[in-house]
């Protein structure tokens, strides 16, 4: 189908100059990525004013209420994340209601300071500066991890001034990671950034003018339907019938087999034949499989598959590690003989290890798909820089030496060209200021924090080596290799202990990067949007520094009034607050940071053979690259992404194999039946479907719980419970008692 050429948004008042005509390129010009090419306009209006009053007062106020309700449900049994895509849909109407409320006068006139309240009707730029600063509101503040582990998990003291400052600079010091890589990560069109392409679609969708197509509908007209529908049947899985979540079919067969439950289980076990009909369920831990690429929805379906269906059974069936001792799948932190570890109970009052009591207490055990994961984390992060090498060496040799010359560039980047760049140095003093607070921040709060000097700078150097490969893989599959295991895995080796340092290491190590990784996605959001660098520069770092105070100010605030958070042996057995999120921070600070990895994975642990992880990363992209070069007309060879395929798993747990087998089903359904043979309707429907079941499904979501939730209104009954195999946690060693499995 043809694609309208433009966007026709609400334009000021100009009766000499059409702008959009005027920067349109060729007829024939557009990116090389099909899917960019069939989503994005390639015309661009600079009479647009972008940074207006309505751009600071609802963008402040989407990223305060994202922020704040994010951190709220964080800490809750089933944790609700809402994106800025809830934001970018209720702003609307409330931009339409400023442009025809606010006074147009304006004032100081002909001065240097002049401005106006009301420069016209609301237009698609400031919307989309509106949904940068709820972007900075709508990701989850991982420093607050930090805060609730000290405080509440070890009941150690941290003040609020301290944590302030950790949650800052660790928020903060992405910008000089992006500032350093964009030229990498944002103007080639290789890096096209698929989840972009989801709020693109929906800004056409909100703005565009368009004329119904015969026997169809409009962008807006299906997003309006779609939502209804999201919105309408989240009252299901929401409320009603939380079993939609994770539909174990197999352990409703066999409710006494032990086996089935462990086979079955879509929560607590290997998920075969379980499947969630709940798009929160499905989307969130891997993001939307509708903005998913076909070839990286195979690689994390293979991925997957391999892990959790021939790798761990076969691990489990075979003993290795004592696995039948321990849950076929869990975080938890054991002893031999399969019961909870005790964890205060080798803490001494300095909060370090006490070496004597942890010899009393025996060797920390975890079960075999724990180790495994780990595993399957060492060889993603080797994987992640080889294959960035290998397939992506050369482009990056060429865009370095042609760092001060002209060079061939897509229509987006030549349409930017007009706009005045943010200059590096911007980047480079706030990088600079911000390692020197940090180093402030550690060296003087020592006793709070832990980490001493040359941790934050090898932190910062990790960074900085990995922002570019991690970058490369996000901008190309929409998967994102995680690095926070081998930031725990080095810090610990180096500063054995030292559980506040080890955490704090891994945030400043791992998240300066996925912050840096973040902004270049919203950069190249403006890019596709034709919005002014210094514009979108300005909301984020205005956005990102309101998330911060808001999401610690929460966090501070649940930890201080509700009794017992997180501590899941006192809390009530219906109470929500249970953290699962953090519950997995505070054992990876255990198994890191308390007892080190010498103790496990080293040559005094349990767990040593599974370093070999790491060569085995390293080698699997080089025999892709490999068979590449030896088949160089097969190119679906040169699609196995390994980062992607191997670094399936790095977020289970929390996640569990139901949030994989839903969404890898809808992913095929997308990437492959619906791009392939119904391309007209995909290019329309596909990403606004996206967005519209997001919004739909944060709307009622909300409803629900200020309804439903805060008055402890709550449905008892067989489909409120998910799952429904209570035996699939239970050990199949004999002898072994577990409360409530069967002895064998």
């Amino acid at each position: 189908m043809t694609i309208a050429p433009e966007i026709t948004s609400p334009l000021l008042h100009n009766e000499n100059k059409n702008y959009a005509s005027a920067s349109s390129p060729a007829p024939e010009e557009n990116s090389p990525i099909e899917q960019v090419a069939l989503t994005v306009p390639v015309t661009d209006d600079p009479s647009l004013p972008a940074v207006t009053f309505r751009t600071w007062t609802l963008g402040s106020l989407a990223c305060v209420l994202l922020s704040f309700l994010n951190q709220f449900f964080w800490y809750r049994r089933e944790p609700l994340s809402l994106t800025s895509i809830s934001a970018q849909i209720a702003v609307v109407p409330l931009g339409h209601l400023m442009a025809s409320v606010l006074t147009d006068r304006v004032f100081f006139q002909g001065q240097k300071w002049e401005f106006t309240l009301n420069p016209g009707p609301f237009n698609v730029k400031e919307h989309v500066l509106i949904t940068i600063f709820a972007n900075s509101g709508a990701g989850n503040v991982y420093a607050i991890h930090i805060v609730s582990t000290i405080r509440v998990f070890y009941k150690k003291n941290m003040s609020f001034w301290v944590a302030l400052l950790v949650v800052l600079t660790t928020q903060v010091l992405g910008f000089g990671w992006a500032g350093l890589f964009r030229r990498y990560l944002v103007e080639p069109a290789a890096m096209w950034w698929p989840h972009n392409l989801v709020q693109v679609s929906l800004f056409r969708a909100l703005h565009e003018k368009e004329e119904r197509p015969r026997g169809g509908l409009t962008r807006n007209q299906f997003f309006l339907i779609a939502f209804t529908c999201s919105f309408a049947y989240y009252v299901l899985p929401g409320y009603l019938f939380p079993m939609l979540s994770s539909l174990s079919w197999v352990c409703w067969i066999f409710p006494a087999s032990v086996l089935a439950h462990q086979l079955g289980s879509g929560l607590h076990g290997l998920g075969i034949g379980a499947i969630g009909l709940d798009w929160s369920s499905i989307s969130s831990y891997l993001g939307s499989p509708l903005a998913s690429p076909w070839f990286a929805t195979a690689n994390v379906a293979a991925g997957f598959a391999l892990v959790m269906y021939v790798i761990t059974p076969v691990a489990y069936w075979l003993n290795v590690y004592k696995a039948k001792t321990f849950p076929i799948f869990s975080d938890g932190l054991f002893t031999s003989t399969g019961q909870s570890y005790n964890i205060s109970a080798i803490i001494d009052p300095n909060f370090r290890l006490d070496i004597d009591a942890y010899e009393r207490e025996g060797p920390l055990h975890i079960s075999t798909f724990f180790a495994i994961n780990y595993g399957v984390n060492f060889a993603c992060l080797t994987a992640t820089v080889v294959h960035v090498l290998l397939f992506n060496g050369r482009d990056i040799w060429e865009l370095s030496k042609s760092a001060f010359q002209e060079k061939k560039t897509d229509v987006h980047t030549k349409l930017m060209r007009r706009y005045k760049q943010v200059p590096g140095w911007w980047f480079i003093c706030i990088l600079v200021a911000n390692i020197a607070a940090t180093i402030f921040t550690c060296h003087y709060y020592n006793d709070q924090l832990q980490l001493q000097w040359w941790g934050v700078l090898l932190a910062c150097g990790l960074a900085l080596f990995f922002t570019l490969p991690v970058g490369v893989i996000y901008a190309t599959t929409n998967q994102m290799p995680a690095l926070n295991v081998i930031t725990e895995y080095i810090i610990g080796y180096l500063y054995p202990g030292y559980p506040a340092a080890n955490i704090l290491f891994k945030v400043y190590g791992h998240i300066s990067m996925k912050q840096g990784i973040n902004f270049l996605e919203d950069f190249k959001l403006g890019h596709y949007m034709k919005i002014a660098p210094r514009a979108m520069f300005m909301a984020q770092v205005v956005g990102t520094i309101i998330a911060a105070l808001v999401h610690l100010g929460t966090a501070w605030w649940l930890m201080s009034t509700i009794p017992d958070i997180c501590d899941r042996a006192l809390l009530p057995a219906e109470s929500p607050w249970t953290c699962p999120g953090d519950h997995v921070f505070y054992d990876a600070s255990v198994i890191w940071g308390l007892v080190g990895p010498r103790r496990i994975f080293g040559d005094l642990g349990y767990y040593s053979a599974i370093n070999w992880f790491f060569l085995a990363g390293a080698i699997a992209p080089a025999l892709v690259w490999l068979a590449h070069k030896a088949f160089p007309t097969k190119q679906w060879i040169r699609l196995i992404t390994m980062p992607v395929l191997l670094g399936t798993v790095v977020n289970m747990p929390p996640a569990t194999a139901v949030n994989f087998t839903s969404w890898i089903l809808i992913g095929f359904a997308s990437g492959f039946v619906a791009y392939r043979y119904y391309r007209g309707w995909w290019s329309r429907h596909n990403y606004v479907l996206s967005g519209a079941l997001d919004a739909g499904l944060a709307f009622m979501a909300v409803i629900l719980y200020l309804c439903l939730g805060m008055q402890h209104v709550h449905l008892k009954w067989w489909g409120s419970t998910p799952d429904g195999c209570p035996l699939a946690s239970c050990s199949t060693e004999p002898g072994v008692l577990i409360k409530g499995c069967p002895l064998i």
